[in-house]
């Protein structure tokens, strides 16, 4: 009979008592799948949408005054929009490493999802540069936990040819922020001003964060921990959920029993692969800076406040939906390089279209093409999840360092919008014109050394395995009831994905 020990793992079974058969699975697999569609998946794109909007907030309360009644030079208005990346980037690592070893991730990402809305909601009540600062300081640090330690989960339970389209769905939701920030900016904004005496860029930090507050109250309850002791999966969906990850790999999705702490850390900075996915985020990033100044890009297109807002939120639809079909395309494939780098290149042709020419119509048409560089983005992290599987630990601070390195490119771009640019903003189009044609060549690069990795795969034999990777290979064989040998040969028949 299945039993549970404390820690929620399967005890007192040999494989033999877990029905393995491809009729049993595809069944189970599918019902588990299912449900985690229905409850994970939901509850990260709805809180990735959070997790922008109350970031990009201050972008949308420039538009009715928050400068100005906060008496913000243009520099500290820039500085205000930094700050919360450089103390996001600084606890990204820490608090993915804290998420890879905490017993119940639920409660801890649900505990900092209260926090920034919390924050947020202050934000209405700042006085001046100072309180401002503070807020955006206390934001950036409570906001680390959510994107890379939900994309950390979501690679805790998804096979690699499932995480695409699951990653880009949760990407997505961070996308219609700001079609639906925008279209909530242009409400608020516009019916709110003077209410109880209060200006209306302050009721919209009150609104959200009140919003973000009871989201996180319900995903405590709502997202699932780990595939060992999820409370509410039965064991032998636990025991499935681990089998999965196992059969896909050819591995178990575990630590050495000797690693410590911040073990992932140390073999995560002795991968190459690791810091050409953190320079690729970065040149991404930097590339995409416009996005926090897209309602001011907008503007020069030179309408009202509240018709500038409505106009700054169709062409977020666009990425978002072709970002999750070309995931779902991509996840069918198998392929990463190519489904990432097309978008990049369209955004290239919508830089171009900017650099040319300050036509309202054309203008409008090159930030459909432009935003279209998130499409591909979707998939950076998954690419990272799939190049570096296991262990989990490294996996874990690799996708930290990717989407901390993605963000300090947006901190650097976020000085590269000068007014003294405007309206045409040559010099920002052309730095992110040239950074998506290096991300472009990283990203050939990255392949390149998989693709190397895989040809080593097939010659590998036992003896030139680690201590820690056979480990984990008899566990997975173990998990599956086959012996050692039969699943090394199945490891090696397993390549890379990119």
């Amino acid at each position: 009979m299945l039993q549970t020990g404390f820690d929620g793992k399967v005890k007192g079974a040999s494989p033999g008592e877990v029905d393995n058969s491809p009729e049993r699975d595809t069944g189970a697999e599918r019902r588990l799948r299912r449900k985690l569609d229905l409850r994970l998946v939901p509850v990260i794109a709805f809180l990735a949408m959070m997790n922008s909007i109350d970031r990009v907030a201050v972008t949308f309360a420039r538009l009715k005054g928050l400068q100005s009644d906060l008496h913000l030079t243009d520099v500290q208005y820039d500085t205000v929009l930094a700050v919360v990346y450089a103390s996001y980037c600084s606890a990204l690592v820490p608090s993915n490493i804290f998420i890879h070893h905490a017993t119940r991730p639920s409660a801890y990402v649900g505990c900092c999802v209260i926090l920034w809305g919390f924050i947020s909601a202050l934000t209405g009540l700042t006085k001046d540069y100072n309180t401002i600062i503070t807020c955006r300081v206390l934001l950036g640090l409570f906001e680390a936990a959510y994107f890379p330690g939900c994309a950390y989960l979501l690679s805790s339970w998804y096979p690699r040819k499932e995480l695409g389209l699951r990653a880009a769905l949760m990407t997505a939701g961070g996308l219609m922020a700001f079609a639906f920030g925008s279209l909530w900016a242009a409400a608020v904004l516009g019916t709110m001003e003077g209410k109880l005496h209060i200006a209306a860029w302050r009721w919209l930090f009150f609104i959200e964060g009140i919003v973000t507050v009871t989201a996180g109250i319900l995903s405590m309850w709502l997202l699932p921990d780990y595939p060992h002791n999820t409370r509410w999966l039965s064991v032998e969906e636990r025991c499935l959920a681990q089998l999965r990850l196992a059969k896909d790999i050819g591995e178990a999705d575990v630590d050495s029993e000797e690693a410590s702490m911040f073990d992932g850390l140390r073999v995560a900075i002795k991968d190459a692969k690791v810091y050409l996915f953190m320079l690729l985020a970065f040149s991404v990033g930097l590339s995409s800076s416009f996005t926090n100044f897209f309602p001011t890009l907008t503007a020069t297109l030179g309408y009202s406040t509240t018709v500038t807002l409505l106009l700054a939120a169709p062409p977020w639809i666009l990425p978002t939906t072709v970002g999750v079909i070309n995931a779902w395309h991509s996840d069918r494939t198998g392929e990463r390089f190519f489904h990432l780098v097309i978008y990049w290149w369209i955004s290239i042709i919508g830089f171009v279209i900017s650099l040319s020419t300050m036509v309202t119509a054309a203008r409008y048409f090159s930030q459909y093409l432009m935003v279209l560089l998130h499409s591909g983005y979707m998939l950076l992290v998954t690419w990272v999840a799939n190049a570096i599987p296991r262990p989990p630990g490294k996996r874990s601070v690799a996708i930290a360092l990717t989407i901390g390195s993605g963000n300090v490119g947006t901190l650097v771009g976020s000085y590269m919008w000068k007014e003294s640019w405007s309206p045409q903003y040559h010099p920002s189009f052309l730095i992110c014109l040239c950074s998506l044609l290096g991300a472009t060549a990283l990203a050939f690069t990255i392949r390149t050394m998989q693709m190397w990795e895989n040809k080593r795969m097939e010659h590998l034999e036992v003896d030139e395995l680690e201590k820690d990777e056979r480990e984990r290979i008899e566990k997975a064989a173990d998990l599956e009831g086959m012996t050692f040998d039969d699943a090394f040969r199945r490891r090696k028949r397993l390549p890379h994905i990119y």
